[in-house]
């Protein structure tokens, strides 16, 4: 059976099902022990920022060497659309501790004035150059926005576990990253250098008991996570009792269901600012023969041969979700709506030797081979045109003569999240990562939330 046309489907239909989402569950949300305690953490947490919406926006350090720098982010008009930088990444040492993964990047590296936020190049002089550098100057020139340093990430995850591990472990890795980003203590820089630059902590833990990128793991780390996020989150209130502010705590956090079951996550959602969803990837490159399908589909299709979730197999593979079964999955397990940011890629999958297929355009078809991912701004010289499925409200580009499928978010399918959000009333959305948007920042204004 062939689906019927793209060109028939209303544009309020994302906007429309999300509402009559919310209906259906709010009142899970609304039980739930996130919604329940009025003097908690969370209620603390949401007054944060007038209770305003959040778009947060990954800045990778190593963009520095292939030439994306903070000033790209004035250039492109992100700036004024995002609420939120999260800086990747820190590492954490063997000691448990938080380290720079490149204190080259991070602030030694000298930048020149063609580059430089405020048009002045670094010398010999300064106590801190490198990109901490250019976001200080970037607060400077932007003071609403905030700037997060993301501790963890798919490749700096392998001691996590064993910083989780016991009470003085978890109280020596959070002091440290204290120390580090929110005191400023850099090493062998002079104390407080880097001070004034961070408003936060990000948890990027890839993941509780997961292998993640082969790390070391075990059932123990599903409460260590939750005890660890409150210990950042009570040294960071102590910190803050003492600068007159509050620091930011967030976590970035899996979608796929059988991950989201090593997460305590109405526990977590309580003790975090909010949590940024990683609504992506949901399928890619690792589905060697396909099907083509969406690594980042706002809802299901009823075309998708993926098998659904059964009674006796309630913990599926990403490949067989959506961001609407991802998000209704946080919130029967107890977090509240407002602590709940999706994630948004900008960048694509692809799959090779795929058919047309009924419809012409190879969604859902076996694939011989994967192509090299490539970043959004990327897309557009790739051959083929553009389709957006009816159903799922995915994005994706297919060429019939090389018989190649990427699948991505582009403007149109990312507003329909953003009308998703703002329906179901969850905190906002992130992006992985700022350096794939075009030089206009395309995606980035389809997507910020920022007032």
């Amino acid at each position: 059976m062939s689906r019927p046309s793209q060109h028939h489907r209303p544009r309020r239909t994302a906007l429309a099902a999300a509402a009559v989402l919310s209906l259906a569950i709010m009142p899970i949300a609304a039980a739930s022990p996130a919604l329940a305690t009025p003097g908690s953490a969370a209620r603390s947490a949401q007054s944060f920022d007038n209770n305003g919406k959040v778009s947060v926006g990954y800045f990778t350090q190593w963009g520095i060497y292939s030439g994306f720098y903070e000033k790209n982010l004035i250039s492109s008009g992100a700036v004024n659309k995002l609420t939120e930088i999260d800086y990747a990444f820190s590492n954490i040492a063997p000691d448990g501790t938080c380290a720079s993964a490149d204190s080259w990047a991070d602030w030694q590296k000298p930048v020149d004035a063609a580059h430089s936020v405020d048009g002045t190049a670094d010398t010999g002089a300064q106590s801190i150059a490198g990109n901490f550098n250019q976001l200080r100057e970037l607060k400077k020139a932007y003071p609403k926005l905030k700037i997060v340093m993301s501790v963890g990430g798919w490749s700096e995850s392998t001691n996590f576990s064993a910083a989780a591990a016991t009470p003085a472990s978890r109280a020596k890795f959070a002091q440290s990253c204290i120390d580090m980003y929110i005191k400023g203590n850099l090493p062998g820089a002079a104390p407080g250098t880097a001070a004034g630059i961070f408003d936060g902590i990000a948890i990027d833990w890839e993941y509780p008991d997961e292998v993640g990128n082969n790390n070391p793991h075990g059932p123990q780390d599903t409460h260590n996570f939750t005890l660890l996020l409150q210990e950042f989150r009570n040294q960071l209130n102590a910190q803050g009792s003492a600068d007159g502010k509050h620091y930011l705590l967030t976590a970035d956090t899996p979608s796929g269901p059988e991950k989201v079951s090593h997460i305590e996550v109405g526990p977590v959602s309580r003790i975090v600012d909010w949590m940024n969803v990683m609504t992506f990837d949901f399928n890619g490159p690792w589905e060697t023969t396909g099907p083509t399908e969406s690594q980042s589909n706002l809802f299901p299709s009823p075309f998708d041969p993926a098998p659904r979730p059964t009674p006796s197999d309630p913990y599926p593979n990403n490949g067989e979700i959506s961001t609407l079964e991802v998000v209704a999955n946080y919130l029967k397990q107890g977090a509240s709506p407002h602590k709940i940011a999706i994630s948004i890629p900008f960048y694509a999958h692809g799959w090779t030797g795929v058919a047309p297929g009924p419809n012409g355009d190879g969604e859902f078809q076996p694939a011989t081979g994967v192509a090299a991912d490539v970043e959004y701004n990327q897309i557009a010289a790739q051959p083929g045109t553009v389709h957006h499925d009816p159903f799922s409200g995915a994005a994706y580009k297919y060429d019939p003569a090389s018989k190649t499928f990427w699948t991505f978010d582009d403007a149109q399918s990312i507003q329909e999240k953003v009308w998703f959000i703002k329906a179901l009333g969850l905190r906002g959305d992130m992006t992985w990562s700022l350096d794939g948007d075009t030089a206009d920042g395309q995606l980035v204004n389809a997507f910020g939330l920022a007032k």
